[in-house]
């Protein structure tokens, strides 16, 4: 492919040597005509080489693709897993973290790093509950580094059981006009007259897809049926993983 900047600039040259004046050969190649004189003078000296554009190399990258990849998973690792005392990453204790650590060091500003960040997909997002494992410290990292392995190895052999509950039928708040500081009144839902239900759900990660069903309580025998409607999922006999709720069965399943 010609480069545009050679074609034009070989234009000047027999447009000169035809005798058009610079103004021409300017309006000619839609440029100014202090850079037509420029051209010339640089084919008069060096010849044919004045043809080929010479770019400026500007400053030398300072991150390198593979830094990008090493702050990518630094951000999505967790913190206690780096040997850090808190439970989610900032963009200030990332970058304080990555410009002294002894794997590799990246130096860089918090800007600079909101935007590799950005255009790698991984944002900042708040858990809307939390429930914290009792389990000793070393246990439980090395049941999510399980976690994060067949997560990371067999992704779609891989499913997650858990359930949300009690449901129950109870009054909802709404709006209405009345007199000030009047509002009408609902009766707490103390007793459960209709009682409870539990909302049982798999996830399959390699498929993408989310099933569940309602029962009316957390029986193991429902949880077993659960499982087995992800060994339903992949019917071939071979190996899949099963995460159950880390805080309440304290494992996953293997099976």
């Amino acid at each position: 492919m010609v480069s545009v900047v050679r074609y034009r600039r070989a234009i000047m040259v027999p447009a000169s040597a035809g005798g058009n004046t610079v103004e021409v050969i300017a309006r000619l190649v839609q440029t100014s005509p202090d850079r037509v004189r420029e051209m010339i003078h640089r084919f008069n000296e060096t010849g044919m080489r004045s043809l080929d554009p010479k770019w400026a190399g500007g400053r030398p990258r300072r991150i390198t693709t593979e830094d990008e990849e090493f702050i990518v998973q630094t951000a999505k690792e967790r913190p206690a897993k780096a040997g850090r005392p808190f439970s989610h990453w900032s963009v200030r204790k990332l970058q304080r973290y990555l410009a002294d650590n002894q794997i590799r060091k990246v130096k860089l500003g918090r800007e600079r790093l909101r935007q590799i960040l950005d255009r790698h997909g991984v944002t900042f997002q708040r858990t809307k509950t939390w429930k914290e494992s009792t389990d000793p410290p070393e246990v439980k990292e090395a049941r999510l580094d399980r976690v994060e392995e067949v997560i990371d190895r067999w992704p779609d052999r891989v499913f997650a059981f858990d359930d949300f509950g009690p449901l129950a039928v109870h009054p909802v708040k709404g709006c209405c006009w009345a007199a000030r500081k009047k509002p009408q009144r609902l009766r707490a839902n103390y007793h459960k007259t209709c009682g409870t239900r539990q909302f049982h759900a798999c996830y399959s990660l390699g498929d993408d897809r989310l099933w569940g069903v309602v029962r009316p309580n957390k029986g193991v025998e429902f949880v077993l049926a659960a499982i087995k409607s992800c060994r339903a999922a992949r019917p071939d006999g071979q190996m899949i993983y099963v995460i159950l709720d880390l805080c309440r069965c304290r494992h996953s399943w293997t099976t």
